[in-house]
């Protein structure tokens, strides 16, 4: 039963609602989950589980043409037509909720980057020198570093495979590298600085190489006889440039190799044991194909909705295919094996350029200049807001130097610092960047320091810390100065860039930005928890199909035209969940509202798995999806409003309440929505 209800203007309103709705529910499955683990096994046989992620795979993407494995179990199990992912929309951070069932709030893992309050590798781990404090997570040897550092575990958080493994179970995580590896966090700490082969077998873009998680000599030996090679091929997909087409390549090469290694190698090892187990295989496609996609150089049409885009799509059908096959082709598989479908978040088309649906340009400090590279090659062109832009218009505002925390030089007094970064030198210098960037792609694309010396210390002397991500922003006061952040979001109300403001809690309420409790974001964190956090922009190119035209504002190094996602527009949160198998209801449209965080507790249920917990931000079980549950689940759609600004205008959140968990639809910062199931227009 879905009906409305319209919140006031308060904010502290919704604060109530988080707080107090999500940590009950927190109390209720820790309850639940324990009388579960009690139960006896002979109830009935241990279940198989396959967790299949289609990265970046939008909801509205499935159909029985381009996708027809993702349809049929869409169609001929559970469908869950309100789905949603988690806010920030970044891979890492629907990893950890999808891994432990918590929210960002209890994992940490606030986004891709994020501010660890040291440089990574501090310690020498890996034989890595000290580096950067925003460290980009996708990757095996940083997570490891985040191990040692938060006590073993950055997450805090037990995990489902962690869980199932203790129990006997056989674990495997298969796919795109950083999120395979958060789903057995644990595993991945070094011992003497280096990785030791896991209890979880974790084959990702890095197997084979120097840093990658190294394989047991069963499973290298398992990979041989399936005559697969011991390493993982490379991507062979380029981002392009400001005048060069992006790839019209998917990702194939990589994929195939992942499904060939699951079903050859993994799963054949697996039955043969015996034992039950649970599979996890994260597809890169399509999120790396609509990523680096070329066919929309410079404008927003056709975006993410081109050729190239559909390929990476058939690229995560046809995994899916395989590994499905492999399942239905044995009897005792077919019968005792549940597989849940999920993406981490939907996707956008990346503007650069444009704030809304009429066309209008931005405004920003950072778009008056032109940007080069070291060749003097125009890299970003003026009137287009360039990777690090929220970094550069703070430093800006604020009067203060910036560097980046992802290139290190040596300065004349022989100390380390991060790189300068002045946009209005004309072209890089030997010493200086004109904006922050570590080359093309994704990794520290927008980072910045502000203010202090620049120096490489334990505890950076910066005033304000950027994280940038893409369609949205990460923003630290180390200090915790109230002052300096209430004159940060009163500027960031007046950039033409901003979708939506959220404070720290422990600032109180500040005009133009709701709680960061609001979207999860306070609970048990090891892990700095943002100051502030900016969403940007999003609009749809098309009222008739907003979710599959939406143009998401980006700090990215990607080219306008390409895909990203990160903000809280509907097109990045309206992910695509499904389910199959024995204790899952066939032909069963589940319009509840769903979420990354409520997988692990779905499927802890049907293991009989009691996962402890540190923190209470806990995702709901799906009791109405399983078999002999009930037909649908009580929720209502809400909308919250901060205290408007000077100008007249407010965050607006419009989320759903579910079960007293927290769903989020879309934000934006405009004045307060004459409807309440969305934003006005901007």
């Amino acid at each position: 039963m879905n009906t409305w209800t319209r919140e006031s203007a308060i904010a502290s309103q919704l604060l109530s609602i988080a707080v107090a709705g999500i940590l009950a529910a927190g109390l209720i499955m820790a309850a639940g989950s324990a009388a579960l683990a009690q139960r006896a096994e002979s109830e009935h046989p241990r279940r198989n589980l396959v967790i299949f992620v289609a990265d970046g795979l939008r909801h509205g993407s499935v159909n029985a043409t381009d996708s027809p494995t993702l349809f049929r179990i869409q169609e001929q199990g559970v469908n869950f037509s309100n789905s949603h992912s988690l806010f920030p929309t970044f891979t890492t951070a629907n990893a950890s909720a999808i891994a432990t069932g918590h929210y960002l709030g209890d994992t940490g893992d606030f986004s891709n980057s994020i501010y660890v309050g040291y440089p990574v590798f501090l310690t020498g781990n890996f034989g890595n020198k000290p580096g950067s404090v925003t460290p980009f997570i996708e990757d095996d040897q940083v997570l490891g570093d985040l191990d040692a550092h938060f006590n073993g575990n950055y997450l805090n958080e037990e995990t489902l495979l962690a869980a199932a493994r203790a129990q006997g179970y056989h674990t495997a995580s298969i796919g795109k590298a950083g999120p395979a590896g958060i789903q057995d966090v644990t595993q991945l700490n070094p011992e003497a600085g280096k990785f030791v082969p896991p209890a979880t077998i974790i084959i990702d873009d890095a197997t084979g190489s120097a840093n990658g998680v190294p394989l047991t000599p069963e499973v290298s030996a398992a990979l041989n006889r399936a005559g697969l090679p011991a390493a993982t091929p490379k991507r062979n997909q380029l981002a392009g440039t400001n005048t060069t087409p992006g790839t019209n390549v998917s990702n194939a090469q990589q994929q195939t190799y992942f499904a060939n290694a699951a079903t050859k190698a993994i799963l054949p090892l697996f039955k043969q044991s015996g034992k039950p187990f649970v599979l996890l295989y994260w597809s890169r496609d399509p999120d790396g194909t609509q990523h680096n996609q070329g066919d929309s150089l410079n404008s927003l049409s056709p975006g993410i909705n081109g050729p190239t885009s559909l390929r990476g799509l058939r690229d995560a059908d046809d995994n899916l295919r395989q590994i499905l096959n492999f399942i239905e082709g044995d009897a005792d598989l077919a019968q005792n094996t549940d597989i849940f479908v999920t993406s981490d978040h939907g996707f956008a088309t990346v503007s650069r350029h444009e704030i809304d649906a009429q066309g209008s340009v931005t405004s920003s400090y950072s778009a008056q200049w032109t940007y080069r590279d070291s060749s003097g090659r125009q890299e970003v062109n003026r009137g287009f807001l360039p990777s690090g832009f929220l970094a550069i218009d703070l430093a800006h505002f604020l009067g203060l130097p910036l560097f980046n925390p992802d290139s290190q030089l040596e300065s004349p007094a022989g100390q380390t610092i991060y790189e300068p970064v002045d946009p209005t030198i004309g072209r890089p210098q030997a010493t200086i960047q004109q904006h922050p960037a570590t080359g093309v792609g994704l990794v520290g694309s927008g980072n910045g320091l502000i203010g202090g010396t620049g120096r490489v210390l334990e505890r950076t002397d910066a005033q304000v810390i950027v994280a940038g991500n893409g369609g949205s922003d990460l923003l630290y006061v180390p200090g915790n100065n109230r002052q300096l952040v209430e004159k940060i979001v009163a500027f960031l109300a007046q950039q033409d860039y901003v979708g939506g403001l959220f404070v720290n809690d422990r600032f109180g309420k500040i005009a133009g930005a709701l709680p960061l409790s609001a979207i999860g974001l306070i609970g048990s964190s090891q892990v700095p928890t943002p100051s502030i956090v900016v969403a940007f922009k999003a609009f749809a190119a098309s009222s008739a199909k907003p979710e599959m035209t939406e143009i998401q504002v980006a700090d990215t190094s990607l080219q306008e035209g390409q895909g990203m996602h990160g903000g809280l527009g509907r097109g990045s949160t309206f992910n695509f969940m499904a389910a199959l198998g024995p204790d899952f209801k066939k032909g069963f449209v589940d319009d509840s509202p769903a979420s990354n965080a409520d997988i692990t507790p779905t499927l802890a249920n049907i293991l009989h798995l009691h996962l402890p917990s540190n923190g209470q931000l806990v995702g709901r079980v799906l009791s109405e999806a399983l078999t002999g549950g009930p037909s649908s689940v009580a929720s209502r759609h809400h909308v919250a409003v901060s205290k408007k600004t000077a100008g007249g205008k407010a965050t607006i959140l419009i989320y759903q309440l579910a079960e007293r968990q927290l769903y989020f639809d879309e934000a934006c910062f405009s004045e307060i929505a004459k409807t309440p199931h969305q934003c006005p227009s901007p």
